[in-house]
């Protein structure tokens, strides 16, 4: 019974921890993005931020980050990590990222 307890406690741990770690990634992502487009105080250079695709390589590294840290710290043991596992770091990370630029595009931030 004991050991159902802490292997559960385990799982809860990990799956939080790389929720955090994939939001948070994603917004730091979203971030250094607007740092990089600069000034979007306009309409019109919102638009020509939005479609700059050079942002897409913050969330990509984000992402390949990730992957370097989970197998760094050996978060899942060498069985555990599957394409389920990819899938969701790749999409939350993204998700975040798109959400988080979305919101700093459309407010007019300034980084």
């Amino acid at each position: 019974m004991s050991t159902e307890s802490i292997s559960d406690r385990r799982e809860h741990v990990r799956s939080i921890s790389v929720t955090a770690l994939s939001a948070l990634l994603g917004v730091a992502a979203a971030v250094a993005s607007m740092a990089m487009v600069g000034d979007v105080s306009s309409f019109e250079a919102a638009g020509d931020a939005a479609s700059d695709t050079r942002a897409l390589l913050f969330v990509l590294g984000a992402i390949l980050v990730q992957f370097v840290v989970y197998d760094f710290t050996s978060i899942y043991g060498d069985d555990e990590f599957g394409a389920k596992h990819y899938l969701f770091i790749v999409f939350m990370t993204f998700a975040f990222w798109f959400v988080s630029w979305g919101i700093l595009l459309t407010t007019g931030a300034a980084a």
